[in-house]
């Protein structure tokens, strides 16, 4: 389902003011591939990691649009172009006993930023969060992202700092 963001959830801004055209919001297709892998490796590059990317198009093919999708893409376009994504996945929070999304990847390409392009995407998981029913969404910042987390606060995020991310990387997951 494509989906237009309407003007009533940027009532003082007009689309040609935010990117000079039309923004488009959709879910990612098969065909979709190149542009998400060129998307994950600007997004590598940004983060300071390209070498950690080991996605391949089979692979994303399989994973986000095989038989059981593992994980999910919102497209950002700007005339056709994909300038944005969204990576995510549905979870569940015991204590809210309520599914929830975790938001992997956020990325706007550096000439598109400051155009509410992130916002949109953020909006479009909201609307998806409460179509399903979604106690909450969540996701990472690193540390050093301040202009990442000003944006965050901006939107309603609440950052918070009394908890750390944890990780078993497949190298642990194999250890008995």
């Amino acid at each position: 389902m494509q989906q237009r963001v309407k003007q009533k959830f940027f009532p003082n801004t007009s689309f040609k003011e935010m990117a000079g055209t039309n923004i488009l919001i959709r879910h990612a297709n098969q065909q979709d591939i190149p542009a998400i892998m060129e998307l994950i490796y600007l997004k590598a590059e940004f983060d300071g990691c390209p070498e950690s990317v080991k996605a391949t198009p089979q692979k994303l093919e399989v994973d986000l649009f095989g038989e059981k999708p593992l994980a999910f893409v919102l497209l950002a376009e700007v005339d056709g172009d994909a300038i944005g994504l969204a990576t995510y996945h549905f979870i569940y929070s015991t204590f809210l006993a309520k599914p929830g999304i975790w938001l992997d990847d956020l990325y706007v390409k550096a000439e598109h930023r400051n155009h509410k392009i992130g916002e949109a995407l953020i909006l479009r998981l909201r609307q998806i969060g409460q179509e399903k029913g979604c106690g909450r969404i969540d996701w990472t910042v690193a540390v050093s992202n301040e202009r990442g987390i000003k944006f965050y606060q901006r939107i309603g995020a609440k950052i918070i700092n009394k908890v750390r991310l944890c990780r078993l990387d497949s190298q642990a997951i194999i250890q008995n």
